[in-house]
């Protein structure tokens, strides 16, 4: 439970996780998201996170302390799917990552696939992802996010902060 600081620990109705690793090229949209995101003005309710390569940390930690579970939980990722147009953006729940995903480590540390079914199945707390398709298969190390990627930040955080609002709307009804 290291990652509950003094400053966040605290409840909130809705974390948006970035997860990445900015020195590999379209790997950093995740992170980069967030930062964009903390350039806003934003609603009450809401933490942003950026969870590096380390999100596995922070799951572990709301499943062992239930009050501090948040209604959603969103993350925000890089993927590959062949015949996508770079710079793609989809929005779908853990199980609909495409087969290669869920297993190649690049949602940094899997198996939080399964810990994301234990927060939504067994505690509740309802997880969406919100993935962008990268330009190439492989990360690239030091080269910044690709055009079509960075293009789609902007996109993305139109995206995460619809996503959440109905979940911010009724956060008194929690």
């Amino acid at each position: 439970m290291h990652n509950l600081h003094k400053e966040n620990f605290s409840a909130s109705a809705v974390v948006v996780f970035g997860c990445g690793n900015t020195l590999l090229g379209d790997d950093g949209f995740g992170p980069t998201v967030i930062d964009r995101l903390r350039s806003r003005d934003l609603p009450t309710g809401l933490r942003l996170v950026d969870a590096g390569t380390g999100l596995r940390d922070h799951l572990l930690d709301w499943l062992l302390l239930p009050g501090l579970r948040p209604r959603l939980v969103l993350l925000v990722d890089a993927v590959h799917e062949p015949g996508r147009r770079p710079g793609a953006l989809v929005e779908r729940s853990p199980r609909e990552l495409p087969a290669g995903k869920r297993v190649d480590l690049c949602l940094h540390q899997f198996p939080e696939v399964n810990l994301l079914d234990e927060l939504e199945n067994e505690c509740g707390v309802a997880v969406l992802l919100v993935t962008v398709q990268t330009e190439a298969p492989q990360a690239r190390l030091g080269c910044g996010l690709s055009p079509a990627v960075a293009a789609a930040v902007d996109p993305a955080c139109a995206r995460v902060l619809a996503a959440v609002r109905p979940y911010l709307a009724t956060e008194a009804v929690r």
